[in-house]
């Protein structure tokens, strides 16, 4: 074949090859980038046109929310729902809350709510029913009693396993708590206010609950005492997120709220602020 040739031939099979592959390769996608321009109020398809609505448990408990009042802004959830209400373009005025039972905003099914924040640990099975926002809290879970209860002396796994644990029912505390040693039931409990009820009459011998929770558990019990936290899975790590409805059109511009509050160093002051006073207990082994 003259030189000429060979080189045309080339040309010609590269360009075939170049049409092949690109009519074999699926089609390219962009997706939009999120931004202040494409989260706001006037672009987001709330409940109530112009207005977020949260859900929050019924109670709520300190250090989340204080005064069993989530729209005063204070305690660390309620913080946090009202900058990313701002971060997305909503003024105070603009915030709707109803209440909501934990459960019951897990469960499948359209919501009442926009978002809701009640230390909702981010699972896959929970998944199924509901969506998350990126995470906006890292937990631990941790085992609070009083001082005459036999469980005081636990020092270990172990030791925790003769005792009666208790637990709200649904919430991950109630699964570590099962973990511990699948053979004895947990006692469940709508509420971690009914379950520092029946461990002060002596119905059970500890509480498990996320350690802000627990810390502030043993500070209204009388005598309460932190017995320790659990140990976390390290393929596992427990984190909040916002709750939503299942494949809601608000997922990604929540997500990036929180992404944007964590970027800034919103949400390291708002933990330094509420949850600081926590302290820090032993892990059990």
């Amino acid at each position: 074949m003259h030189s000429s040739s060979i080189v045309r031939w080339r040309i010609a099979a590269a360009t075939l090859i170049t049409l092949a592959a690109s009519a074999c390769a699926p089609p390219a996608t962009t997706t939009p980038a999120l931004d202040a321009d494409t989260c706001t109020k006037d672009v987001l398809d709330t409940l109530y046109t112009g207005f977020l609505t949260f859900g929050a448990d019924r109670p709520v408990y300190p250090p989340w929310y204080i005064g069993d009042d989530p729209a005063n802004g204070e305690g660390f959830e309620s913080a946090v729902a009202y900058a990313v209400a701002d971060e997305l373009g909503y003024a105070v005025d603009d915030v709707r809350w109803i209440r909501v039972p934990f459960n019951t905003a897990l469960a499948p099914g359209s919501k009442e709510f926009d978002v809701n924040l009640s230390q909702f640990s981010i699972t896959e099975q929970r998944r199924a029913a509901v969506d998350f926002s990126t995470p906006y809290y890292s937990v631990t879970q941790a085992v609070v009693t009083t001082r005459n209860s036999p469980a005081a002396a636990a020092q270990t796994l172990d030791d925790l396993r003769a005792y009666r644990l208790g637990a709200q029912i649904g919430s991950t505390s109630h699964t570590a708590a099962t973990a511990l040693d699948g053979r004895r039931p947990v006692a469940d409990y709508d509420t971690n206010v009914e379950a520092k009820a029946a461990l002060a009459d002596g119905r059970i011998d500890a509480v498990v609950a996320d350690l802000p929770t627990a810390f502030t558990l043993a500070g209204e019990l009388l005598d309460g005492v932190m017995v320790g936290q659990l140990p976390d899975r390290a393929d596992d790590a427990e984190q909040f997120g916002i709750v939503l409805d299942h494949e809601s059109s608000l997922t990604r511009c929540v997500s990036w709220a929180v992404d944007s509050l964590r970027g800034d160093g919103t949400l390291d002051r708002l933990e330094q602020r509420w949850l600081a006073d926590s302290g820090e207990a032993p892990v059990l082994s």
